[in-house]
């Protein structure tokens, strides 16, 4: 699949374009100085694993997570967050160069729902989120992101093949995907 059509995809199952995805990204000053840097990112990434793994109404959906703890998924999505919305290169620094999300979720069962799940989640950690809490340019630009990434990684994990694969597997000893 071509990027173009990968993107286009994504926006068709997410409401989100490429560009307004990006905008998160681009925001200045950055969302990590809005949320409040590394402590910022740590706290929405702990409340957002105590919602999932609370979840007991979609317990499919918690069952996703299971090859990893909680405080596993919280520092790796924590490091992500940092480095994506204007921090240092946390997840780089463990994770390597690339960030490879579609890699890096390929071998869990998720499909549209799970993603649409996954930003439910997100986004009511992002409203309840204090640091936020009167910042709509943030929220706004934050759930566009998100619902965005969400379903461009179940659209690309389709066309991931064997080699492309980093998350979930034996191929990521250690559980440090």
């Amino acid at each position: 699949m071509s990027k173009h059509a990968l993107r286009e995809t994504s926006r068709n199952n997410s409401g989100v374009s490429y560009e307004e995805s990006e905008l998160a990204i681009n925001l200045s000053p950055s969302i990590y100085e809005r949320i409040g840097k590394e402590d910022g990112f740590r706290s929405l990434s702990q409340s957002f694993y105590d919602r999932v793994f609370a979840d007991n109404d979609a317990l499919w959906f918690v069952n996703i997570f299971a090859s990893s703890t909680k405080d596993e998924a919280v520092e790796n999505q924590y490091r992500f967050f940092v480095q994506t919305f204007g921090g240092p290169p946390l997840y780089k620094e463990k994770k390597g160069k690339f960030t490879r999300l579609a890699g890096r979720h390929a071998n869990y069962p998720i499909g549209t729902q799970a993603a649409d799940r996954w930003v439910d989640h997100m986004e009511s950690v992002i409203d309840e989120n204090e640091a936020l809490a009167s910042d709509e340019e943030a929220k706004r630009c934050l759930k566009l992101y998100f619902r965005y990434t969400a379903h461009y990684i179940v659209a690309a994990c389709v066309y991931m093949r064997p080699d492309q694969l980093s998350g979930g597997s034996s191929m990521d000893a250690g559980r440090v995907w």
